[in-house]
Parts: C-alpha cells; sequence; structure tokens
C-alpha cells in the first residue's frame, strides 16, 4: 500500500512567495510565447545598410583575347519599413528620382502593400545603392533598406548572348556557357560563406563576333527570314572565332526575351542541310573508291531507279546537266548525279563514312542541350534513303556539325573537334585547366580533302552555283546547298519554305577559316542558297580576311621589326591561255608591253584588280588584253 504525503506550509508569508514566483514564471513564459508568435506571423523589419556581408563572387567570362563579356556587380533591394515612415508622400518625393521611378509609382507600392514590408526595387545598380547611402548619410530616407545581392553585366550586351547565356536572380546560370559551366563559375565554397568563383576564357573574338552579327542581322533584315546563322572556325585549332545567331536578346534583360531569341541555333537546332552535304557524301564516295575523278553520271534533269521489289524513286535536279563527274556534280550543285553516285557505294560503309565526320553524334563543343542530330543507321533505311542523303536530306544536321565536318575538307583529311572555350582559370588567373578535346583523327586521304577543295574552288567561279561568294584576289573553295523544311501538319517536304546556305573555306590551298551560313525560311523574292547565302559569306570573308590579316592573292604578307626585302615574283608566260595576272604590280607587267602576239593596255597605278578577257581564255593573234590597276 503506497502512503500519501503532503506538504505542510509553515506560515502564510511562505505560501505568498510561492505563488509570486509561480506568476512571474507564466508571465516570463506569456512574455516569450507572444515574443515568439510575433516574429514567425510579421514581417521582419529589415536591419538597414547591411555591411560587409560575404557574398559569392561568380568568376567573369572573357573572350579570347581577355575582353570582358560578364562579370559580377554589386546590385541591391530596395525596401521600406512603413513603421518608420512619418509621411509617405516626401519619401515618395525624396527616392523617386534615385531609383529612376515616378513619385506616383513609388507612392502606389507604398500605400498598396499589404504589410508593413515592402519592395521599391529590385537589383537596383551601384549608381542607386550609392545615392541612397549618400542620403541616409545625412540623415534622410527614413525607413528605407538595402539588402544586398549579387548581379551579372554583360558589357558588350547582345554580342554572343546566346554562346554566353544568362543567369537567374538567385545567381545560377540558365542558358549558354554560364550554365554550361556554373560550377566553374561560383566559388567552391558557396554556400553563404563567400568567395569567387574561377574564370572561363572563350574561343570567341569579340570583334569577329560583331562582324558576324552585323551580317546575319543584314540577311535576316534583306531576306525576310525567320533566323540565320553565321559561323566561322579556325579548321587547324578547332576554335570557333565567331557564331551568330539572330534574332537575339540581351542578357542584361533576359526576361524580356522570349525562348526563340535566347535559342543558340548552332548548337541545339537540327536542320537538313540540303547540296552544302554533298561535299561530305562526294568525298566519302571517293575515299571509299565508289567513284573516281573519271566516274560520269548523265543527269537528264531528274534521277530515276526502280527497286528489285518494283519501287520507282524519282529525285528532281534543277536541270540537265548532261554527263557529269564528282567535280561537275559539286559545282554545278547536280542532284542526279550525286543520287546516282550514291548507287556505287554499299549502305554500311556510306553510313560509317558519314558517321566518322561527326553526323549522328555531339560534337562536344562546351554547350549543354547540343542536339546529336539525325542519321538512321542503314537498317532503317528505305530504298531512297541512300539517294536522298546523298543530296543532303533524310540527315539533320547542327550548324556545329558541318564546321567539324569541313575541317576534315581544310585539313587534307584531318578532323579536328571545334571548342568554344579555350580555358579555365582560378580566382587568381593562374591555376589553368585547358579545355579537354578529342585529338585530331584522319577520316580522309590527303587527295580526297584536295580534290573536294578543288571542286569547290571552281564552284565559286563563274561557271558554279556559288559565283557570288567569290572575293577578288582571294581563292576560296565553296558550296552552295537549298533544302526543303518538312511541313509538320502534312508530313511532307514543302513548297515554300526553305533552308537556304552556304559553306566557305579560304584561302582554299591552304584553309585557315571555314565560314557557313544559314538562313531559316526566308522570305524574299529567291530562296536559293546561291543567290541569297552567297552574297553574305563574301562580305564575311572580305572583312574576317582584313581583320585576321590572311593573305590575300599575291599580296605578300610579313610582320618584322625592322626593314625587309620582298621577293619578286617572276611574271607567269603565256602559252595558249591568259593567265592569271590579278596582284601583279605595274613594274612586272611592263614585259608584256614587248609582246608582239596580244596588245597589252595597263590602266591606272598599284597592282591589278581586274583584267579583259579573263584568265584561261584562249590567245588568238592580235588580240586585246585591258589591265586595270589600282
Amino acid at each position: 500500500m503506497t502512503k500519501k504525503t503532503s506538504y505542510v506550509w509553515r506560515n502564510k508569508s511562505e505560501r505568498k512567495r510561492y505563488r509570486i514566483f509561480i506568476g512571474c514564471i507564466f508571465a516570463l513564459l506569456a512574455l516569450l510565447l507572444t515574443r515568439f508568435a510575433y516574429l514567425m506571423l510579421a514581417p521582419s523589419r529589415p536591419a538597414g545598410i547591411q555591411r560587409g556581408r560575404s557574398i559569392a563572387e561568380r568568376g567573369p567570362i572573357f573572350d579570347r583575347n581577355g575582353r570582358v563579356l560578364a562579370i559580377q556587380t554589386r546590385l541591391g533591394h530596395i525596401s521600406v519599413w512603413k513603421p518608420d515612415v512619418k509621411d509617405y508622400a516626401e519619401l515618395a518625393r525624396d527616392v523617386s528620382p534615385l531609383l529612376d521611378m515616378s513619385v506616383d509609382e513609388v507612392l502606389a507600392r507604398i500605400e498598396n502593400a499589404g504589410s508593413d514590408f515592402v519592395y521599391l526595387k529590385k537589383n537596383a545598380g551601384q549608381g542607386a545603392l550609392r545615392a541612397i547611402e549618400i542620403e541616409q548619410e545625412k540623415g534622410f530616407l527614413e525607413g528605407v533598406s538595402i539588402e544586398p545581392v549579387t548581379g551579372r553585366i554583360y558589357p558588350e550586351g547582345q554580342l554572343a548572348a546566346t554562346v554566353i547565356g544568362f543567369v537567374g536572380d538567385d545567381n545560377a546560370g540558365l542558358g549558354g556557357i554560364e550554365y554550361a559551366f556554373d560550377r566553374e563559375l561560383l566559388p567552391a565554397q558557396h554556400s553563404g560563406r563567400g568567395g569567387r568563383g574561377g574564370q572561363v576564357y572563350l574561343t570567341i573574338d569579340a570583334n569577329v563576333q560583331y562582324i558576324l552579327e552585323g551580317i546575319a542581322n543584314k540577311a535576316l533584315i534583306e531576306n525576310e527570314a525567320e533566323a540565320v546563322m553565321l559561323l566561322a572556325m579556325d579548321p587547324k585549332s578547332g576554335d570557333i572565332l565567331g557564331q551568330a545567331s539572330v534574332p537575339s536578346f540581351d542578357p542584361n534583360q533576359f526576361k524580356q526575351s522570349t525562348d526563340t531569341a535566347r535559342m543558340d541555333r548552332p548548337s541545339i537546332w537540327a536542320y537538313e542541310p540540303g547540296s552544302v552535304f554533298k561535299v561530305f557524301t562526294l568525298a566519302s564516295m571517293l575515299e571509299a573508291s565508289a567513284i573516281n575523278n573519271d566516274t560520269t553520271f548523265l543527269c537528264d534533269g531528274r534521277y530515276e531507279h526502280t527497286t528489285n521489289l518494283g519501287e520507282t524513286v524519282v529525285i528532281g535536279c534543277l536541270g540537265a546537266h548532261g554527263r557529269v563527274s564528282a567535280r561537275e556534280i559539286i559545282i554545278y550543285s547536280c542532284n542526279a548525279g550525286a543520287a546516282y553516285a550514291s548507287d556505287r557505294i554499299g549502305e554500311t560503309n556510306f553510313w560509317k563514312y558519314l558517321q566518322n565526320l561527326g553526323f549522328g553524334a555531339r560534337t562536344g563543343v562546351g554547350l549543354d542541350g547540343e542536339t546529336a542530330g539525325f542519321l538512321r543507321s542503314p537498317e532503317r533505311w528505305s530504298a531512297r534513303s541512300k539517294p536522298t542523303i546523298a543530296i543532303g536530306q533524310e540527315v539533320a544536321v547542327s550548324a556545329e556539325q558541318m564546321l567539324q565536318a569541313a575541317t576534315a575538307i581544310a585539313n587534307d583529311g584531318i578532323l579536328v573537334q571545334p571548342r568554344l572555350v579555350s580555358r579555365v582559370t582560378g580566382a587568381d588567373g593562374k591555376t589553368e585547366k585547358p579545355f579537354e578535346t578529342n585529338p585530331p583523327r584522319r577520316v580522309f586521304s590527303a587527295e580526297t580533302a584536295r580534290a573536294m577543295r578543288s571542286y569547290m574552288v571552281q564552284t565559286a567561279s563563274s561557271i558554279g552555283t556559288g559565283w557570288r561568294a567569290g572575293v577578288e584576289d582571294l581563292s576560296l573553295a565553296v558550296k552552295t546547298g537549298t533544302a526543303q523544311i518538312i511541313d509538320l501538319e502534312t508530313r511532307r517536304y514543302s513548297d515554300t519554305d526553305f533552308i537556304a546556305s552556304c559553306l566557305a573555306l579560304l584561302p582554299a590551298d591552304d584553309p585557315r577559316l571555314v565560314i557557313y551560313i544559314v538562313i531559316v525560311r526566308p522570305k524574299g523574292e529567291s530562296y536559293l542558297g546561291g543567290r541569297i547565302a552567297a552574297p553574305h559569306i563574301r562580305d564575311t570573308a572580305e572583312a574576317l580576311v582584313n581583320h585576321l590579316g590572311i593573305p590575300r592573292g599575291r599580296n605578300p604578307q610579313v610582320s618584322h621589326s625592322g626593314s625587309i626585302r620582298l621577293p619578286q615574283e617572276r611574271l607567269p608566260d603565256i602559252e595558249g591561255y591568259l593567265p592569271d595576272f590579278r596582284g601583279y604590280s605595274k613594274r612586272q607587267l611592263l614585259p608584256l608591253l614587248l609582246l608582239d602576239e596580244i596588245d597589252v593596255d595597263i590602266q591606272g597605278e598599284g597592282w591589278v584588280v581586274r583584267q579583259s578577257p579573263p584568265p584561261e581564255t584562249r590567245v588568238t593573234l592580235g588580240m586585246k588584253l585591258t589591265l586595270e590597276l589600282e
């Protein structure tokens, strides 16, 4: 049995002290609960300007020459604690000019706020922050607070925006290089402890990019196109010097842009390339010995083939080119000739060559979301797949894949992976980590690549589809293309929507530059690549050759700290046909005046820029040769 116990108060005074003690405990608990409820339910009052806060600093992005393309900056959210404001109207008048807002807008935000705390402006710039700090140091702007935040500034605005990308309100990358290299750009200790991130150096040359974007925008407007891509790359290193994609956007104001404007088309958009692709399909057939330089096919305006199952495959051609070799197929962009040539190579072998050029796989250029394109395996081909792929349809590529494949033609058969990032350094700019790429590899023999370049050189001549791309005193290897776009409703090729394109390697004998333009859904008078894309290749080549210092024609280029002596080039002999005299000086031409067979008229001073009749004209007795110098 449990024994009960009880406490007996010794006197009334002891009982009174006990009750006072218990009352104090309950009062303290009530006070603590009330304070806790207030802190939980009421908006917190900002603590004014927060100084000395450790903020994680996102690293900068530079072009290849160290020009700043993206950099961290100090921003701030401007807020008001209404209980500390004596006169809303007066505060609105004082703070509105500092925030570049109207008095009415500031007043409305304060008066219409659902709580005592209200943000007046988020991500205010350094100018506004400093102006508010000065006023508060004078004792004004009671109730106004600054919440320091980090922000990203893109000093060049839209320049290379689709490549660089942008960041969100939390300073995390949301697109382009900002997203792909988010981990490298942010400090290793990012979780509230401050620090500085690494630095990313692109292969992009800001000046080249500016040139490309100007020409791309011109092409967009002139052709009323949906979009334009224009790229330039060094085929030796794989460095993409410029990658324009328009329409574009300003990453400083990315919230005002559309998904379409922010799209990095050269990396993520897959399309059917059209006749430019013949460069790679014909080179594959030459390399496989399925055809050679002397193999010819009859083009009567169409390709027609009946399979063993009785199915007839027909592919149209822009004209009846007669008997054509691989050279004429490229020069005239002959669909029928390319399709007939494809009958000579096996499906698996053909597919392997195209796959070895990088089609159907991501290039690894350095951006997330890159497309692999579309190249089905042979077991999924139909009877018309091989001849259709031969002319650049029934296969989808990215613009960067086309650049990569072009390096194999430019580098005598050696394929080089493209890249947009050259290196990443630590916050101190010293610790360097190169952007790793796959080693160069041979996909064609040097003979095949050189033969294809020679075909493309003639494509840029007066007899080829790319003659509008020609640049005086510079040898270009060119291929044009026009592709129909599939209508998503009918699932057939559209009769009104096309992609016009042009590819160029220069100088043709030893290319130092690959240029590629794609015009999507042009709406002007023409949609043919030779008509609307080739002229923009010419303009691009003219601008970049001068900017990059690529030698033109016979004008020797030297770099020396002192005096130099230029070798004199021997005047070519006239043996049955007129040679090309462009680039020769007036002094070098003087021996021509001694000739008895032809009459030579030298006009102007300087070097030959035009001649009539043109080179390769048969020499006849008494003919007149006019040479214009500038």
